[in-house]
């Protein structure tokens, strides 16, 4: 069981946004499917809560970054062209 082999090391940060990510999604996954014992389940937990607090983290810093780089204006993505770009 990955997620229950990687909840008891709950003091180990993530590596990578992806990796708290993929680490964080088999924790649900043994969670949901019951295949865990208490304790494991309560480590589990714990291990989440660590890394959705470091997910949330990362993607504040992010966000900060962006907002420098665009000039303390965070634009909504554009999914389609503009008419003026269709135009050129």
């Amino acid at each position: 069981m990955p997620a229950a082999k990687s909840a008891r090391n709950t003091d180990s940060a993530p590596t990578s946004y992806e990796q708290a990510l993929i680490e964080l999604e088999q924790i649900v996954q043994a969670m949901e499917a019951g295949q865990l014992s208490l304790d494991d389940t309560l480590s589990s937990y714990k291990r989440g809560n660590l890394l959705l607090q470091y997910c949330r983290n990362k993607l504040q810093a992010v966000e900060q970054q962006v907002q420098v780089l665009d000039g303390e204006q965070l634009q909504p993505l554009r999914t389609e062209p503009d008419e003026e770009d269709d135009r050129a």
